[in-house]
C-alpha cells in the first residue's frame, strides 16, 4: 500500500467511526511503536527462516557498513563452494538494525525521507547517497556461472544477487517506528506527516522480499536459540 491509499484508508475509517487496529492491518508489524504479536506473521517468518536447511548462518549489523554485503557473498562462496552444501541447504539471515536497516528501504524511501542525509551517508566524492544504490543485481542469475568471474553472479555483492541465492533481508520494526520519530524531528519529512505516518510509509516501502520482525536483538536471540542460526557480527 503507498502512502496516498493507506492516508485515504485512514480518513475513510475515522469519518466511519472504525477502530485503529483496521488501519494496522495494512501496515507490516502494525502501527504500535512497539510490535505486538498480533501483528506479527510469524508463520511466514518461520516459513523462511525456518526452511530446511543444513547450515545456518544469521549476520547482524548496526552501523552501516556496505562491505558486510561482500562477507555475505563469501559466506555462500566458500559454504558452497569450499565446503560443499548444496546451494538451497544454505539458510541466511541479514538482520540490519539502526543505521543498517536502510538496506531495506526502496529508492522511494530513501529519495523521501533523506535517508543518506538523515544517517550521514555519503560516496567516496564525499557526495550524500539519495538511493539504495545497494540493491540492484550486477550480474545475471545463472547458477552454472564460474565462480572465478569478477562479473559473474558469484561475486555479485547486491542485495538482489544475495536475496536470489537464499539470503533474507529482515526489517526491524523498532527501527523504523525511531527513526520515524526522529525524521520528523529533523525536519526530513514532508510537512504535516507525523511520525506514525511515516513509520507507516516506509514499513509498506520497504525493497521486495523484505521480513519485518518485531525487534531485530530479539529476533538474533530467536534465530539462535529457535532456529540454530549461528551469529556473525562485523566489525570494520
Amino acid at each position: 500500500m503507498n502512502r496516498t491509499s493507506f492516508l485515504a484508508a485512514s480518513a475513510s475509517l475515522v469519518a466511519a467511526g472504525a477502530a485503529a487496529p483496521a488501519i494496522a492491518e495494512t501496515v507490516p508489524g502494525g502501527m504500535h511503536l512497539v510490535e505486538r504479536k498480533a501483528d506479527f506473521d510469524e508463520a511466514a517468518f518461520a516459513k523462511l527462516l525456518g526452511r530446511p536447511a543444513e547450515i545456518r548462518q544469521m549476520f547482524e549489523a548496526i552501523a552501516f557498513k556496505p562491505g558486510m554485503l561482500a562477507n555475505i557473498k563469501n559466506s555462500l562462496n566458500g559454504l558452497h563452494f569450499g565446503y560443499g552444501y548444496p546451494a538451497d541447504k544454505i539458510a541466511v539471515a541479514v538482520a540490519g538494525h539502526g543505521p543498517s536497516a536502510a538496506y531495506g528501504y526502496s529508492d522511494y524511501v530513501w529519495a523521501k525521507y533523506k535517508i543518506g542525509e538523515f544517517f550521514g551517508i555519503k560516496n567516496d566524492a564525499g557526495e550524500t547517497i539519495s538511493s539504495n544504490i545497494w540493491l540492484k543485481e550486477k550480474a545475471t542469475y545463472d547458477t552454472n556461472a564460474d565462480p572465478d568471474d569478477d562479473k559473474g553472479m558469484y561475486q555479485d555483492t547486491s542485495i538482489e544477487a544475495l536475496q536470489k541465492r537464499g539470503a533474507v533481508f529482515l526489517t526491524c520494526h523498532t527501527a523504523v517506528e525511531e527513526q520515524s520519530r526522529n525524521i520528523v524531528k529533523k525536519g526530513l519529512a514532508p510537512s504535516g506527516m507525523s511520525a506514525s505516518e511515516v513509520a507507516a510509509d516506509i514499513l509498506t516501502h520497504l525493497i521486495p522480499g523484505a521480513v519485518v520482525v518485531p525487534s531485530m536483538v530479539a529476533t538474533v536471540a530467536v534465530l539462535q536459540a529457535k532456529y540454530k542460526y549461528t551469529y556473525a557480527a562485523l566489525t570494520f
